[in-house]
């Protein structure tokens, strides 16, 4: 075994992040140096943190240079635990105290309109996330993670989920694709996440692996609490297994589509009128509706387009889904306006709840609007949007008494 190791990340345009070189040496003692922009400052901090992981992990003999461009605790504590760990064997967590603000659940049927992606192994990205409002932040462990940085970015991940202020948005992970995703769990159950993106799924098989890997580790850890688990369908094999995906585990909450590698695995381009793969997406909302979950649509990829993102936005409601994800902040606030209700609609549904109440209080079997009869799908609907509508603060929830009174 090497007996020294590189981690992190360094260059001019690297912020927010480290890079670890650790050695173990035979005698000596501790060497440490420091190569910081933010020395003047943080020197002493950073010195105490080496230290205290040397001790917690026994290290005594040891030459550690750590380049550093501003990294917070939580970074620099991920990039020192990950070079430790290759090269001693040792199952010790050095873990920094929970974040106080961290400790909450998400509902089931959580409005999820926006999912921000995130890399897992680039830190600046992740720190202000919470502040565009998404609702999810995602950090990604799957393809925006090299191949040779997947193992060091997982402990950045576990860091950020224990302290890194996510602003109430739903913290989610997306693991790498089974079953290399199963070892990814160790590092995010523990640690209240909140929700799961299983990626490349193509069978309920595989959600029950992951279901059976995080009750392993719930019970290790003797933790409870509901985690969410949103597999994405990315494959044809996915797209037609798409209801048995979506109901094979009382914790999916939603299925996700993912086009650039949907259109890869049919072989053709990927376009804005998405009229090659209207099929697929229409077969995931209707597995959706039918297992009662969410149906939630791809990312937009070209992040400078906010008219095209609009216009995709649109499409998407349109069909049935009810979000999609986003690679850039500027996209969030395009997405949640197009996918709350407009006006339109809003007045529209006010009318058949109100003739739906009118017609139970006084009595009657029938529903009517004018010289339309409406049955309860319609009204179950209206009354989607009128929810939809409150939650998004675009009707008072009392609605009802503010229009009797004027």
């Amino acid at each position: 075994m090497s007996t020294k190791v590189m981690i992190g990340n360094k260059g001019k345009s690297v912020r927010s992040d480290c890079s670890i070189s650790l050695e173990c040496t035979d005698s000596g003692g501790i060497n440490l140096q420091i190569d910081s922009r933010v020395k003047a400052l943080f020197g002493k901090q950073i010195e105490m943190l080496v230290h205290e992981m040397f001790t917690f992990y026994d290290l005594k003999n040891v030459s550690l240079l750590i380049e550093d461009a501003g990294a917070l605790p939580f970074v620099l504590a991920a990039r020192i635990e990950a070079a430790i760990k290759k090269l001693i064997p040792t199952e010790k967590e050095f873990l920094l105290p929970f974040l106080k603000q961290n400790y909450y659940q998400t509902k089931k049927d959580k409005n999820r309109f926006s999912r921000l992606y995130l890399p897992g192994n680039t830190p600046s990205l992740m720190i202000n996330a919470g502040i565009h409002r998404p609702d999810g932040i995602i950090l990604d462990l799957e393809d925006a993670v090299a191949p040779d940085k997947k193992y060091e970015a997982a402990f950045v991940v576990r860091n950020a989920l224990r302290n890194l202020d996510f602003y109430g948005a739903e913290r989610m992970v997306r693991i790498n694709q089974i079953p290399r995703g199963l070892d990814d769990l160790d590092f995010i159950v523990p640690h209240n996440v909140n929700l799961i993106l299983v990626p490349k799924c193509e069978s309920a098989l595989q959600i029950q692996q992951v279901n059976e890997r995080i009750e392993a580790i719930q019970s290790a850890h003797t933790i409870s609490g509901n985690i969410w688990l949103m597999p994405i369908i990315e494959s044809a094999l996915g797209v037609i297994r798409a209801y048995e995906i979506a109901t094979a585990a009382s914790n999916v909450v939603a299925v996700a589509i993912g086009l650039e590698d949907y259109t890869a695995d049919l072989g053709v381009r990927r376009t804005l009128e998405g009229t090659e793969s209207f099929f697929a997406r229409a077969q995931v909302v209707n597995a959706c509706r039918a297992a009662g979950i969410q149906p939630i649509d791809s990312v937009f990829s070209d992040v400078g387009d906010m008219e095209g993102l609009k216009n995709n936005v649109l499409r998407s409601k349109s069909i049935g889904f009810d979000g999609m994800g986003c690679i850039h902040p500027r996209q969030i606030k395009v997405i949640h306006d197009n996918f709350a209700p407009e006006q339109d609609e809003i007045e529209k549904a006010k009318k058949i709840v109100n003739a739906f109440i009118e017609a139970t209080e006084q009595g009657l079997g029938v529903v009517s609007l004018g010289t339309k009869m409406i049955d309860p799908p319609v009204v179950k609907r209206a009354q989607r949007t009128i929810d939809l509508a409150v939650k998004m603060g675009k009707l008072n929830q009392n609605w009802r008494e503010e229009e009797h009174v004027s």
